[in-house]
């Protein structure tokens, strides 16, 4: 498969680098490259990216895009969010194929957390 005219890297801004590498590391397994004080890679998501220094979010209530991740139990994710300081803002809620939850991590950026599972 051609990697031309696909997605290949996503960037986040970020309030708290510390925070934000801990917190991903903890609850999915990320992995960082930092290029300086301002800029940290990331990999083992699915998809590489990075967070850049700044005191903006990416919330879906300002239009934000929002990254959604799959879980195949999202009652576990939802504990390891909570557990390594995540804040949950929606809790989990059923839609026709699923259930899901949004979050944010410590710098304030919202994702999702999917399911099939247990519907």
């Amino acid at each position: 498969m051609s990697n031309h005219d696909k997605i290949n890297y996503v960037e986040f801004p970020c309030r708290d680098m510390d925070a934000t590498k801990a917190f991903f590391a903890q609850v999915f397994g990320w992995s960082f490259t930092d290029y300086g004080p301002d800029y940290t890679s990331f990999e083992g998501a699915g998809i590489d990216g990075g967070f850049f220094k700044s005191d903006k979010v990416a919330r879906v209530d300002t239009g934000s895009v929002l990254i959604v991740f799959y879980s195949s139990d999202i009652e576990g994710t939802q504990g390891k969010v909570e557990k390594a300081g995540g804040e949950i803002v929606k809790p989990i809620f059923s839609f026709p194929g699923g259930r899901r939850f949004h979050f944010t991590e410590p710098s304030g950026n919202e994702f999702a957390v999917w399911t099939d599972v247990g519907e």
